[in-house]
């Protein structure tokens, strides 16, 4: 009795031999479409919109800089990031297309559009002027703020 115990405790440890690899597999199935499947389809976007820039077009590039594209030769990409101030990078630098559509937040006179312009014509940046929706929970009647 004892050697049948000893048997059937030796033979149920193995398990089957097969079920290692097949977990491999599974693993790396699983990574591939997780992690490396969608990287490459980000990069093959990325490519194709790099192969798409036209001057005009406004960029950011991977460095975080804002530029309009003036001219294309090949792999070279003139951004212009001032009035007159023109750099070749090159194509693969762009990182994305900024839509035109982005909204101006500066008004014509160079104003944030809650800025508080003072009567000797200082702006102040603080937030809504007075009389306009929108002041600080913690601000005073007479608009500044407490701490």
């Amino acid at each position: 009795m004892a050697t049948a115990a000893i048997l059937a405790a030796t033979s149920s440890s193995k398990g089957n031999p097969y079920l290692f690899p097949i977990i491999i597999v599974a693993l790396f199935g699983l990574l591939y479409f997780v992690m490396i499947r969608p990287q490459r389809n980000r990069q093959r976007q990325a490519q194709q919109m790099q192969n798409q820039v036209m001057p005009g077009q406004r960029v950011r590039t991977t460095a975080g800089m804002y530029a309009t594209v003036v001219s294309i030769d090949g792999d070279d990409v003139v951004l212009e990031i001032a009035p007159g101030v023109n750099v070749t990078y090159m194509r693969r630098a762009i990182m994305s297309v900024v839509p035109d559509d982005t909204g101006d937040t500066i008004h014509t006179d160079g104003q944030m559009p809650d800025d508080t312009v003072h009567s000797d014509g200082q702006v102040d940046g603080t937030g809504p002027g007075r009389g306009k929706t929108g002041t600080p929970a913690d601000a005073t009647e007479d608009g500044t703020a407490t701490t």
